[in-house]
């Protein structure tokens, strides 16, 4: 499983909001209607970025910058899924 790190500048209480850019620095801005209170802002970027990576909210962190604007990212790759039925086991004669 690797992870891929992404630099992210966060635009909370945006009425663009929810959006993904890439900018021209090699960063994407993330829109999101939530303030930057309590975390809500944080909690709505790990929502935004794990629906626009098509990965599981848990495979996305916040590395660096709880506290800031800006922010780095790691992505994980999501884990094979598991089956959710279990197969009978077969009878050998």
């Amino acid at each position: 499983m690797s992870n891929m790190r992404v630099e992210v500048r966060v635009k909370p209480g945006s009425k663009k909001g929810p959006l993904v850019q890439p900018s021209l620095t090699d960063e994407l801005l993330v829109y999101v209607r939530e303030p930057a209170v309590e975390g809500r802002a944080n909690t709505a970027v790990i929502k935004l970025l794990a629906s626009y990576y098509d990965v599981p909210k848990s495979c996305v962190v916040i590395v660096h910058g709880q506290k800031s604007r800006v922010k780095v990212v790691s992505i994980a790759e999501s884990a094979p899924k598991m089956p959710t039925k279990r197969q009978p086991a077969k009878l050998i004669p």
